[in-house]
């Protein structure tokens, strides 16, 4: 049932209760994921925040600062998880149990709870309770070590890969298949999101392929890994950078005669010409700036593209024409993804936490009943 202050939000999670347990990373773009689909989130955060606070990823929810760590916090957010119908948190393993705040307590109390646990290495294993990001993450499942150029130490590819990819996604994709368990078993159950099966995961189209020969994880043979010279990035004359995606033969056949450079026709899948090409590419880019080349290749299906800075990338016609990004509050930020047909997700407005909670349980019963 939706509480009555978001009578006004839609979207097709409205009605759903989530609770938030302030963290960073992947835990607040996943509440954030909800939220934008119209969950009511409610979360709970320390004192003065957590040190990172941010405008667009904290979006749409209702906060309640408290410390936990006393009885009187406890006593409230237990209260909350009572009519709740998730629970997202990304504390290390044992936290929440010595808070009486693990699922043992709050799913004794509420069955129907789906219990959501955002970690790195997992609730369990020999590194469980250790130290770690993104970078130690997808360093240990092997996603790292694919990256980059011979020689060369691996690329930091931001926090994409293991925070948010083998994160925050799968956590959002467990979270809703427990929910629609649930619609069965009228039970809830506990989430353990760890980043390294999530990555793990991902990885399972490259260790396929890998397997069966058709494709390459070493660095100086890895068609999608930056060693094949029609896929990767150039630098231009200005500085600035376009990216080469011309995989299939039919768009290398494209991006050579644009870039009048015929005569390496029929080489691309020959690994000992692949330096030979990307220096003749790298010369052939340097004599002109980007947006030189992203107009010679705009009308074309060689899968050639600007690199854009993300300042460049809000004002893009292609995402001004299909609403990628949008301002609220004076802020432009990604519009809520995937785009639904029926019922679209919105960003919602901020809400205050306490009429919040007491929206929840003047509901009553436990969530989603």
């Amino acid at each position: 049932m939706a509480s009555q202050s978001g009578k006004d939000v839609k979207g097709p999670l409205a009605g759903l209760r989530v609770i938030e347990f302030a963290g960073i990373g992947p835990g607040p773009h996943c509440a954030m994921l909800f939220a934008d689909m119209g969950a009511d989130v409610l979360r709970v955060e320390r004192a003065g925040g957590n040190g990172w606070p941010n405008p667009i990823v904290d979006r749409g929810r209702a906060s309640k600062a408290l410390d936990i760590r006393t009885g009187e916090g406890r006593d409230w957010c237990r209260e909350a998880a009572m009519h709740a119908d998730v629970v997202i948190e990304g504390f290390r393993p044992g936290v929440m149990e010595r808070l009486g705040l693990g699922p043992d307590h709050l799913c004794r109390a509420n069955p129907r709870l789906v219990y959501g646990r955002m970690t790195g290495w997992g609730q369990e294993g020999p590194l469980a309770r250790v130290a770690g990001h993104d970078i130690n993450y997808i360093g240990l499942v092997g996603a790292l070590a694919a990256m980059g150029r011979p020689g060369e130490a691996a690329p930091v590819p931001l926090n994409l890969v293991g925070d948010f990819g083998g994160g925050s996604m799968y956590l959002a994709f467990g979270i809703l298949a427990a929910l629609w368990e649930r619609e069965r078993s009228g039970l809830g159950q506990v989430i353990d999101a760890a980043i390294i099966d999530g990555v793990a995961s991902m990885m399972t189209m490259f260790t396929g392929l890998t397997a069966t020969g058709q494709l390459s994880l070493a660095r100086e043979r890895n068609l999608l890994g930056g060693a094949a010279p029609f896929y990767r990035s150039y630098l231009c004359a200005d500085g600035r950078e376009i990216a080469v995606g011309s995989i299939e033969p039919q768009f290398f056949s494209i991006l050579l005669e644009r870039l009048g450079l015929e005569e390496f026709a029929g080489c691309q899948h020959d690994v000992d010409r692949w330096n030979d090409l990307a220096c003749r590419f790298a010369h052939v880019f340097l004599q002109a700036d980007r947006d030189h080349w992203a107009a010679l290749f705009a009308d074309s299906d060689a899968c050639v593209s600007p690199v854009l800075t993300a300042d460049e990338a809000l004002v893009h016609p292609h995402h001004a024409a299909r609403g990628t990004f949008t301002d609220r509050d004076a802020l432009l930020q990604a519009a809520p993804a995937p785009r639904l047909s029926r019922t679209p997700g919105s960003i919602q407005r901020r809400r205050d936490a306490d009429a919040m909670a007491a929206d929840w349980a003047a509901a009553g019963g436990a969530g989603g009943e």
